[in-house]
Parts: C-alpha cells; sequence; structure tokens
C-alpha cells in the first residue's frame, strides 16, 4: 500500500521556557513542499540559518539530542521531533527565536496540540519509507541494549530500568497517530533526584521545575500533578525513541526492542539503520531502476545538461525528493579518459571530478524547476571539500545533492558522493545559472 507524504494545512507557534537554559522561546511550525523533510531555522541569528533534522547533525546526547552544523545549533529537539513523527508530519519547517525549543509540560503533548491546531494534509508525492530488511543489533557500556528487526508496520517494545533497579517497567505498542497521541505524547520526562545536583551543577535544567518534569526521590514520585499512566517513565522512553530515530529522515517500517535506552543508544540505533538503507542502496544496480516518473536515464539526463564526453559526469537520476534534493549515479568504468594518467597502474577517479558530479546533480535539480530550463549551471564556489576513499574502476558512484538555499539564480547546496553506501567525497557548493 502506497502511502502519501504529509504536511501543516498552516503555521502554528506555541512560547514558553526552553528546559536546559530557560530562557523565553517561541516556536513555530511551518507548512513544506513534498521531499522538503523536517528542518529547524534559528529566526534569531543573521541570515537565519537552517539545519536539516538528520542523524549526520547529532553534536551531543547528554539528556537530551543537540543538532549542530557548524557554529549553529539546536538542542534538546527529540520531543517536537517525536510528535511530528509521531502524527505522521513528513515535510515541516520548525522556525526557533533561540537554540532550544520550549518544554512545556515536558511530554509531547502541547506539540500535538499544535499539529492539530495547525491540521496535517495530504500531498500528492509518495511517503519514502524504509522497511528494516535484516536484524540490527547494538549493546552499549552503559548496558543499553537497542535491536530493530523487520515488520509490516513499526511498533516500539522497551524496558525501562533506573538506578538499582528501580521504576523498572516494560511496554509495547505500535505507532500510529492515534495511538501515539492518547497512549505517548502525554507522558512527561522524568529524572532521578540523585541526578539533580549533577545536572544542575552543569547548568543543563535551568528552566527545570516540577510543573515540566517529574522527580523521582527513592521509592517516591514528586510531581505538580500525579502520574498520567503507571507506566509512564517507559512511555517517555518511547516518546524519546520516537524522535531520535526520525533523525534517520523517513518512516521505518521495523519492530524496536530497546532496554535502558537513552538518547545516545537511539541516535546510534538510527545512524545503523540509516548504514543498512545507504548499503541495500548502493547494492541496486542502476541497469534495474525503473523508468518514469522521477527516474531520468542518460538521454533525459543530456536534454538537461549541456555537458557531453568527456565531461558528463552523470549516468541516470534515480531519486528526485521534491525540489531539494537529487540522487544521481555514475558507473566508473576502467573505460574512462582520465585513467590513462591517474595513475598508470593504480587508477584513481579524480576528486576534483567528484565535485564535478555533485554540481551536475545539483545543476539537474536547479533546471528542472520551473522558468529555468534551458540555461545553464557555473560553479561559484566550493568548501568544506573532503576526500575520503578512493574511488576506482567497478565502484557505482550515488551522488546525492540537497538544496539549502536558493535565491534567484543562485543555490547553495551539500553534496556527497557513496560507493557501497560509505561516504568517499562530500563539498558544500555554490553555484548560479545563466542563459545559455
Amino acid at each position: 500500500m502506497t502511502h502519501l507524504q504529509h504536511t501543516l494545512a498552516k503555521s502554528a507557534s506555541v512560547s514558553g521556557a526552553s528546559l536546559h537554559t530557560g530562557e523565553k522561546v517561541t516556536l513555530t511550525l511551518h507548512p513544506a513542499p513534498p521531499g522538503h523533510g523536517r528542518k529547524f531555522r534559528r529566526s534569531d541569528l543573521a541570515d537565519e540559518p537552517v539545519i536539516d533534522a538528520n542523524v549526520e547533525h547529532v553534536k551531543t546526547v547528554e539528556r537530551a539530542t543537540t543538532l549542530a552544523e557548524g557554529s549553529v545549533k539546536v538542542q534538546t529537539v527529540e520531543h517536537v521531533l517525536s510528535a511530528l513523527a509521531g502524527m505522521g508530519v513528513d515535510n515541516v519547517l520548525i522556525e526557533m527565536d533561540a537554540n532550544e525549543p520550549p518544554i512545556g509540560d515536558g511530554s509531547a503533548q502541547p506539540y500535538v496540540e499544535l499539529i492539530k491546531k495547525a491540521g496535517v494534509v495530504e500531498q500528492p508525492v509518495p511517503r519514502a519509507e524504509y522497511a528494516v530488511t535484516e536484524p540490527i543489533f547494538l549493546e552499549t557500556k552503559s548496558g543499553s541494549l537497542m535491536t530493530i528487526v523487520p515488520d509490516a508496520g513499526f511498533r516500539v517494545s522497551c524496558t525501562q530500568v533506573g538506578p538499582d533497579g528501580r521504576f523498572t517497567q516494560f511496554y509495547s505498542t505500535e505507532i500510529t497517530p492515534a495511538i501515539y497521541e492518547k497512549e505517548i505524547a502525554p507522558a512527561r520526562t522524568f529524572v532521578f533526584y540523585e541526578d539533580v545536583k549533577l545536572l544542575m551543577d552543569k547548568g543543563l535544567i535551568k528552566g527545570g521545575s516540577l510543573e515540566n518534569a517529574v522527580v523521582v526521590r527513592g521509592e517516591s514520585v514528586l510531581s505538580k500533578e500525579p502520574l498520567r499512566f503507571r507506566d509512564e517513565f517507559v512511555r517517555h522512553k518511547i516518546l524519546d525513541i520516537v524522535g531520535d530515530l526520525s533523525l534517520f529522515g523517513r518512516p521505518i517500517r521495523g519492530h524496536v526492542i530497546a532496554v535502558k535506552p537513552g538518547h545516545g543508544p537511539n541516535t546510534e540505533l538510527a545512524r545503523a539503520v540509516a548504514k543498512q538503507f545507504a548499503k541495500t542502496m548502493a547494492l541496486v544496480p542502476p541497469s534495474v531502476t525503473p523508468k518514469g516518473g522521477d527516474v531520468l536515464d542518460v538521454n533525459d539526463v543530456m536534454k538537461l545538461l549541456p555537458h557531453r564526453y568527456p565531461f558528463l559526469m552523470v549516468d541516470r537520476i534515480v531519486a528526485l525528493e521534491g525540489e531539494t534534493k537529487c540522487i544521481g549515479t555514475k558507473s566508473v568504468t576502467m573505460n574512462e579518459w582520465y585513467f590513462q594518467g591517474h595513475f598508470p597502474g593504480h587508477p584513481v577517479m579524480p576528486g576534483v571530478l567528484q565535485v564535478e558530479a555533485m554540481a551536475q546533480v545539483g545543476s539537474i535539480m536547479l533546471l528542472r524547476l520551473p522558468g529555468y530550463a534551458g540555461k545553464i549551471g557555473y560553479f561559484m564556489s566550493a568548501d568544506a571539500v573532503k576526500f575520503r576513499k578512493p574511488v576506482v574502476p567497478g565502484d557505482t558512484l550515488f551522488i546525492e545533492v540537497e538544496m539549502t538555499v536558493r535565491k534567484k539564480a543562485i543555490m547553495k547546496a551539500r553534496g556527497r558522493c557513496l560507493v557501497n553506501g560509505e561516504v568517499v567525497s562530500e563539498a558544500e557548493m555554490m553555484f548560479g545559472v545563466v542563459d545559455s
């Protein structure tokens, strides 16, 4: 069964204090086009930088999940991301005028209410889900066990174990919008009393109070209101798992089995799923990629790009996600002209040509937009270029490019090339289009 992508019908805002900094912050959820994904925008900073809610941007996981790109960061993102994923919102721009969302009552319920206020609408583009292909198992030094196995839907079975085995709880549930709203979203964050002083000394909970967290002291529970569920703690752990796993970037079909989870183990599992997905994609031969829709063969590519032999670096476009992401392929063979001199007896694809391949895929993404047909894309700059592994004859290069900024005929984008699911090169690029 094909599911469609969803976004919000309109923008909606909520204000309040953040947990760790105690600052006043306003968060606004905005509708976004198909393929946009979930992104954060810091409206309080110059140029209003945007950070993709992707596990590659996870910076720290101490008591909360923090994303960062360069000097820009957003922290404690797990509750709002959990609500968006749990309620099935694929494409959204999350605008904040500080580096942390409002903590609300310590649950995801305020964000669920915000989503319902904005309204959820279908978009006429299929949702790109990922069905886990084989079991993944992780064990951490702290004793956390994280497993995900194939499943027809998305299910989480979790065991929460406190210090000395206190408040050990188990809960298992399928995650659907209806179940999430009723059974998971209201569960509040909790902390054990012996950890409170340590967190305060580190300045991590300046906005914390009994109004937005449950405190456990010995066998007693300190809270502004009674527990919302008998097993509220484990339900909140599932809430965090849903939010952290959403950083994989697409809905998962699989059964998560977690013992003593935390933000660190959760995000490690998201990385492991991403690695499995990348390997699965890399093993799909381009020759069997179906034609039509968002798939472009080499003849379609040459209708968009002016490049020809020996400088056409894209064989096929295998995916176009909305207007902001494009994936192409290049089959590297020993017949490539540059292997004559780079290097005799040790053929390696020049890194500069990998960057050129990223630019060509980015140009295709831009030239498909209304008003850009027939133009030519020109490189303006390439920054943060990194070459991680050599590319050799026999490799299939998967070239992923995502637009980060577009102003008229100028585009900034992030690109990376992968072979067998591993990143071999990456760059931040800026280029523009001119009349041919």
